[in-house]
């Protein structure tokens, strides 16, 4: 059984996902839930009814999952809109399971119209499938609209919609036969987006009020407004890193851009990579002439990133060209910064060059920017857009980044109003949400709620101030409202003040978010929801944890490099249980993950360049591996060189052969005979004790004959890159085959480690929380953080890992440097 409903009261969605899950077999099996849900959603119950507790307050239960290694229990993994929530459970034979999620979200109005969007994978067919959704809107409903990513002619005519003034119902319960790919067969058609487009009508120009219960919501987005003319710089990066795809949907996104451009507009275009070029030294109005012109300066679009001297160059032009009154007295001067990296030519201080900026724009323009794809410090841009009344929005890696490019600059290319405040009677409202708003852009809405301080109040003053507009309007509140709409908005706008301003603001933000959070049940970035499972046949079990995650932690950052095949996942171990995973790759990264704990271990060696580690060595079956470290090609201006392992050797004594591997070549060495692959080369080599296989996507595998696997991954990085050097990592399967005397800083993990995490307490990073480590008789401090998995994307995954310091001190056998060796082919 798979059921969605979701009941829509003025704009506030209650949602709750029904699954039920049925064990046939005459054993226990582990059954998985996992959904997607709304970014902007907040979880307020799962399973049972879940106490919502502060992170600090829920420790004990906290520690008793992670020590257990369940923490991954309750997992989301953000998408473009939607977040994935899973859990598995152990389910005894021939007995059912029922997952119930709720979660709530005000829907946002852009582009006209508000959209309740509703993922469904089931993977299979269902047996009882329904979505359900109701509509209650007192300003009346405009229109409504229903429709599937995954609708065909067939199954079109079973979304059923009945709509009245007020109200709208949708339900769409395809059978089993109707969801089947073919007769006879398990294959769902049932897999994609249901989406649902609706709007109300907007007969009064200040908006509807509804009161109920002590509280008010005042919805303002008036009908019939003239946009405002803008001022507009286009600020884009142009560096090394946007070579290739990413300027090619840029420069089709900003053609189309330029086109849409109001005669009345005035814009600039700045590309910048170390060096800032600007098509002309002030604004132009947008004529056909002007924007045919900006179009084909365009065609130049093609290496450090200069973002300081960048945004400094567009906010002088602003500032100049309203000094010289070239631009209208009443239009809104903006920026649009597009960048896809970090700054580091110039000024590469983030937090200086975000008061830079701070300062330049002196309050009087807005900031919107766009980071393209996961190696942007999202943070940043988002700090700097919201200190200058704007916005931050990801640009992610896809066929369609210019139409998510299009689709931002159309949500807010048409701004109706400017600098708009409502005022409401002192004496009979308070706990009022943000009541001004920078700007208003066609096709959005101003949301205000609030409470009464006189439940008994029948009518009172609303005020609406705005540039071009002064309007008051004495309002008769008759209208449903529920409380908890009013607890949703003023929560989500504290999360956005405690991300900038003075230290004691944000501090007071979060201490009221985090208060309000608690009181109302929600699971916010600053609260868990601690979930006991149900208990099972054979076991208690332990509590998960339910996180909500931020835009800027749920990506991480990533070098550049070329796309590749995904290495395949290591064997089943003995009686099917699934092995460690042993790999190395990146910065140098070690990883160790344990599947059957559900969670890993992570460690750095940081050295000199050229400095050579003994990564795996086994005396019995005379296998040796050796790795040699690289530096920058110079060092970045924030004095820290990355290091990356450039070239491995790998011996079989046995066998008597010898493999060395660097990013520019591969070399066999076996019988006084030598034998060069090139990684450009498709090329398979077959002997009787080993086997190579070469592909031109920059995979290389290496089979040992009834023994070891090592898969190397050669990692691309743009050649004219001022700091960063190709790269190789390795990855280690079946490694039950080598005896239990390996070692090596890989080698010692082969055969598992037994650790207990416990004392988890906040960290210098709020959202990596550090915790004490028992392992190989030691106490060491360790953080909860992310690693890149590159297994099966070749921009890497984020992994949840404990993360041991100091060069994997205490985690390690010895220290780091016991693992140094003279030669790629001596043992230590």
């Amino acid at each position: 059984i798979v059921m969605v409903e979701c009941t829509v009261t003025s704009r506030f969605a209650h949602t709750v996902m029904t699954s039920t899950a049925l064990n046939k077999a005459n054993s226990s099996q582990e059954i998985f839930f996992e959904v997607e849900l709304p970014k902007t959603a907040f979880i307020t119950n799962f399973i049972y009814v879940g106490e919502v507790k502060e992170k600090e307050k829920a420790k004990k239960q906290y520690e008793k999952a992670v020590s257990t290694g369940q923490t991954a229990g309750l997992v989301k993994a953000s998408g473009r809109k939607m977040e994935k929530f899973s859990v598995h459970v152990n389910i005894a034979a021939e007995s059912n399971v029922t997952f119930i999620l709720t979660y709530e979200e005000l829907l946002q109005r852009k582009l006209g119209h508000y959209e309740i969007l509703t993922r469904v994978k089931p993977n299979t067919v269902i047996q009882q499938f329904q979505i359900l959704t109701n509509i209650y809107e007192p300003q009346g409903l405009s229109y409504v609209d229903a429709k599937a990513t995954f609708l065909s002619n067939e199954l079109l005519p079973l979304v059923e919609k009945t709509v009245t003034d007020k109200k709208a119902h949708i339900s769409f319960s395809p059978t089993p036969e109707q969801q089947r790919k073919c007769p006879g067969c398990d294959g769902t058609l049932i897999e994609g987006d249901f989406i649902i487009e609706y709007d109300v009508k907007r007969d009064k120009r200040l908006g509807e009020i509804q009161i109920v219960n002590g509280y008010f919501v005042h919805f303002f987005a008036p009908p019939d407004l003239h946009r405002v003319p803008k001022n507009v710089v286009f600020i884009i990066d142009r560096s090394g890193s946007m070579y290739g795809n990413k300027i090619k949907q840029t420069r089709e996104a900003m053609l189309a851009i330029l086109q849409d451009l109001h005669q009345e507009d005035y814009f600039a275009v700045i590309l910048f990579d170390n060096v800032v070029n600007c098509w002309k030294e002030s604004l132009t109005k947008a004529t056909k002439e002007n924007v045919a012109e900006a179009m084909e300066y365009f065609s130049l679009l093609f290496q450090a990133t200069n973002i300081n001297s960048a945004m400094l160059r567009g906010i002088n032009m602003l500032v100049q060209d309203r000094q010289d009154n070239h631009l209208p007295e009443k239009s809104m001067d903006m920026i649009i910064l597009l960048t896809d990296g970090m700054p580091n030519d110039g000024e590469s201080n983030i937090q200086k060059i975000q008061q830079n900026v701070r300062e330049a724009m002196g309050g009087n323009m807005t900031l919107f920017c766009l980071g393209f794809g996961n190696d942007v410090d999202y943070n940043f841009l988002d700090v700097m857009s919201k200190e200058n009344k704007g916005l931050a929005r990801r640009i992610f890696e896809a066929s369609d980044a210019a139409l998510q490019l299009q689709g931002f600059y159309d949500e807010v290319s048409s701004p109706l109003l400017l600098e708009v405040d409502l005022k409401y009677p002192d004496n009979q409202v308070d706990s009022l949400t943000t009541r001004h708003f920078n700007q208003l852009f066609n096709g959005s809405e101003i949301v205000v709620a609030g409470r009464l301080m006189d439940n008994d109040l029948d009518n009172f003053l609303v005020e609406v101030f705005g540039q071009g507009v002064r309007k008051r309007k004495q309002q008769r509140c008759k209208n449903n409202f529920t409380e908890r709409l009013w607890a949703y908005l003023t929560i989500q706008q504290l999360l956005e003040k405690s991300k900038s301003g003075e230290p004691d603001e944000k501090a007071n933000a979060t201490a009221k978010a985090l208060d309000m959070s608690l009181q109302y049940n929600f699971v916010t970035p600053l609260t868990s929801m601690v979930v006991t499972k149900p208990e099972t046949e054979d076991a208690t079990a332990s509590p998960l944890i339910a996180d909500k995650l931020t835009e800027a932690s749920q990506l991480g950052s990533s070098r550049l490099s070329s796309p590749r095949p995904t290495p395949p996942a290591p064997p089943a171990g003995p009686q099917g249980v699934p092995g460690p995973d042993w790999r190395l790759d990146g910065d140098p990264h070690f990883m160790i993950e344990l599947p059957n704990r559900n969670d890993a271990l992570c460690f750095n060696i940081n050295d000199t360049p050229g400095t050579i580690f003994n990564l795996v060595r086994d005396s019995i079956s005379g296998i040796l591996v050796n790795g040699q470290i690289i530096g920058d090609k110079k060092i970045p201006p924030d004095g820290k060189i990355n290091t990356y392992f450039w070239k491995f050797g790998i011996i079989h004594q046995i066998f008597g052969v010898k493999l060395e591997i660097t990013t520019q070549e591969i070399l066999v060495l076996q019988d006084g005979k030598q034998v060069k692959l090139l990684w450009t080369d498709m090329a398979s080599l077959k002997g009787d004790n080993v086997d190579l296989l070469v592909t031109k996507d920059g995979k290389l595998t290496v089979t040992l004959k009834d023994s070891v696997k090592f898969i190397i991954l050669l990692h691309k990085v743009w050649k004219k890159h001022p700091y960063h050097r190709d790269y190789l990592g390795i990855y280690t399967v079946d490694t039950h085959l080598l005896s239990p005397s390996v070692h090596g800083l890989l080698g010692q993990f082969y055969h598992g480690i037994d650790f207990e995490v416990t004392n988890l307490h906040p960290g210098e990073d709020p959202e990596k929380p550090d915790a004490t480590m028992f392992v190989k008789g030691q106490e060491i401090n360790v953080t909860r953080g992310w690693q890149r998995d590159f297994r099966r994307n070749w921009k890497g995954e984020n992994v949840p890992c404990w993360f041991v310091h100091n060069n994997g001190l205490g985690l390690i056998d010895g220290v780091e440097a016991d693992y140094i060796v003279s030669d790629l082919f001596t043992a230590v």
